[in-house]
C-alpha cells in the first residue's frame, strides 16, 4: 500500500501517470484511493519530490 506524504506539492504527475487512476486530489495534497490502487509502483517512480512512500 502507498501513501502520499506532506513533501506533496499537487503537481499532479503520479495521477498523470497511474494506470487505475487510483490517484485523486485531496485538499492538501493528491490522495491515493486504496481500493483502486494495485501498488504497481507507478506513483513512486515518476513523482518529482518523493512523496509517496509504501507502508
Amino acid at each position: 500500500m502507498y501513501v502520499i506524504n506532506d513533501k506533496c506539492v499537487s503537481c499532479g504527475t503520479c495521477a498523470d501517470n497511474c494506470p487505475n487512476d487510483a490517484i485523486t486530489e485531496g485538499a492538501d495534497r493528491y490522495e491515493i484511493n486504496q481500493d483502486d490502487c494495485v501498488s504497481c509502483g507507478t506513483c513512486v517512480d515518476n513523482c518529482p519530490n518523493d512523496a509517496i512512500e509504501e507502508q
